[in-house]
């Protein structure tokens, strides 16, 4: 059995264009039948700290609120924290949907940065299956 078997992966927030003072386009996440959810942020090359890097949830997929203990707040990726990974974890799934909140700051080019996440420990043990919301995977011989 892979390690990533019996998982959902979501792009959270795809690679797309620098952003400076401006937030990143976040994908809602819906982890129904999952457990646990695993958001790894990367970033790129940055000028400048970030504004907000936190987590969101929800029951409805519109009136979200932050996810107590997943928010940077209080020591957010720096100018410094070039090609840095940042992780927020959930070890026990409380609502239906999550969204990760990522605001580059206002520098002078701005910041590079992407998201993925992974819910895992699936609430009914079926037959093994592969990763939901993978596109294509390759094996090695």
């Amino acid at each position: 059995m892979n390690a990533l078997d019996n998982t959902k992966i979501f792009n959270a927030i795809p690679p797309g264009v620098i952003k400076d003072n401006a937030s990143f386009t976040a994908t809602s996440m819906d982890v129904r039948g999952y457990n646990r959810l695993e958001v790894l942020v990367t970033l790129g090359a940055t000028d400048i700290a970030m504004a907000a890097l936190k987590l969101r949830a929800s029951d409805d997929d519109s009136s979200y609120s932050d996810v107590t203990g997943c928010d940077f707040s209080g020591a957010l990726p720096s100018a410094t924290d070039d090609n840095g990974v940042f992780r927020m974890v959930v070890p026990e799934i409380k609502k239906r949907y999550y969204k990760v909140v990522a605001t580059a700051g206002d520098g002078t080019t701005g910041t590079y940065l992407s998201a993925v996440a992974i819910a895992t420990k699936p609430t009914s043990r079926g037959a093994i299956s592969r990763p939901e919301g993978v596109t294509s995977t390759v094996t090695a011989t």
